[in-house]
C-alpha cells in the first residue's frame, strides 16, 4: 500500500491518480475537509501520519512547511521498529535542503529511508498526472519508487545524491517565477494594443514565444479568473524566498528573478494571496493605469 501524508491540492491529486492507477492508497491530513474529500475519492483515511507509515511500504509526503515536516518526522521516528522495517519515505515538498537533511538523518537512525523528490508542476498538472518527480537520494530506493511515481507523474529522472532534487526544483522555479510575470506582461501588452486575448493566447502559444508557463497561466489571464488556485500566491512567496536564499548561497546574481519579486509581493499585499499566481496580471494592469493595487 502507498501512503500519502498531506492531502491538499497536490497530495489529494496524487492520491486520486494513484487509485486510478490501481494502487491501494491510505492517507492523512490534519484538515477534516481534506480527509473527507480523500475518503470520497477512495483513499483509506487514517488517524495520523504515524498510522499511515505503519500501514504503507512507500509513503509520499506533500507538506506545506518545515514545521509540518518536523511533526511528521517526530511521529515516524517514534514508531516501533516492526512498523518501519524497509519503509521508504519520498518527500515531495519544496522546503529548505538543510531541513530535509535533518529529517533524513533522524529517520535513518530508525532504519527509515528518506528521499528528496520535489515535484515540477502545478495543481492543475497534478490533477491530470502531468508532473515530473525530481528524484534524489539512495538510488535503489528511488528505483523502488518508480512505479509509484509514474502512477501520478509522467517522468521521474534520477538526479543523484540527496538534495539534488530540491536544487533542481529551485532552478526550475526560478524560471517559473520569471516566465509567469513575462506571460502577464506580454498578454497585457497585446490586449492593451487592441488584440483579442484569446486569439493572442492561441497565436503566441503556437510560436517561438511560447513556454509551458504561458500554456498553463495564459488561459487564466484571458478569463481573468484566478480561483481555484493551482498555486496560491501566498504559498508561492515561500518558494520565492527559498530560491532567493539558494541563489545568494551560491553567489549567483538573478536580475530577472529579482525584478519579478515585487510583482508577486504587490499581488499578495493587495489581498490576492489565495488566488493563483496568474493574478500578477491584475497587478500589471493596475500599475499600467498608474495607480497602486488596492
Amino acid at each position: 500500500m502507498v501512503g500519502v501524508i498531506g492531502l491538499g491540492i497536490m497530495g489529494g491529486a496524487i492520491a486520486r491518480n494513484l487509485i486510478a492507477a490501481d494502487q491501494k492508497v491510505c492517507g492523512f491530513d490534519p484538515d477534516p475537509d481534506r480527509r473527507r474529500e480523500a475518503e470520497a475519492n477512495g483513499v483509506v483515511v487514517l488517524e495520523s501520519a504515524a498510522a499511515v507509515a505503519a500501514r504503507a511500504s512507500i509513503v509520499l509526503t506533500s507538506l506545506p512547511s518545515v514545521a509540518a515536516l518536523e511533526q511528521v518526522t517526530d511521529q515516524l521516528a517514534n514508531l516501533p521498529e516492526s512498523d518501519v522495517d524497509g519503509l521508504i519515505v519520498a518527500e515531495l515538498s519544496t522546503l529548505p535542503i538543510e531541513d530535509k537533511v535533518s529529517s533524513r538523518d533522524r529517520l535513518a537512525e530508525r532504519g527509515i529511508m528518506l528521499l528528496d523528490c520535489p515535484l515540477s508542476g502545478t495543481g492543475a498538472q497534478a490533477a491530470v498526472g502531468d508532473l515530473v518527480i525530481y528524484a534524489s537520494g539512495d538510488a535503489a530506493s528511488c528505483k523502488s519508487c518508480e512505479k509509484v511515481f509514474l502512477g501520478f507523474g509522467r517522468a521521474c529522472p534520477y538526479l543523484g545524491e540527496f538534495g539534488n532534487g530540491t536544487k533542481m526544483k529551485f532552478v526550475a522555479n526560478l524560471l517559473v517565477a520569471i516566465h509567469n510575470v513575462a506571460t502577464a506582461e506580454a498578454m497585457l501588452l497585446g490586449v492593451r494594443s487592441g488584440l483579442d486575448a484569446q486569439v493572442l493566447y492561441e497565436v503566441v502559444g503556437s510560436g517561438a514565444g511560447n513556454s509551458r508557463v504561458f500554456e498553463l497561466r495564459g488561459p487564466l489571464m484571458v478569463s481573468e479568473d484566478y480561483e481555484p488556485a493551482t498555486m496560491k500566491l501566498e504559498v508561492w512567496q515561500k518558494d520565492m524566498q527559498l530560491i532567493r536564499e539558494f541563489a545568494e548561497k551560491n553567489g549567483v546574481v538573478t536580475p530577472l528573478f529579482t525584478a519579478s519579486a515585487p510583482v508577486y509581493t504587490a499581488a499578495v499585499e493587495s489581498g490576492r494571496g489565495n488566488e493563483d499566481t496568474a493574478a500578477v496580471y491584475e497587478v500589471l494592469k493596475t500599475l499600467s493605469d498608474g495607480k497602486p493595487e488596492s
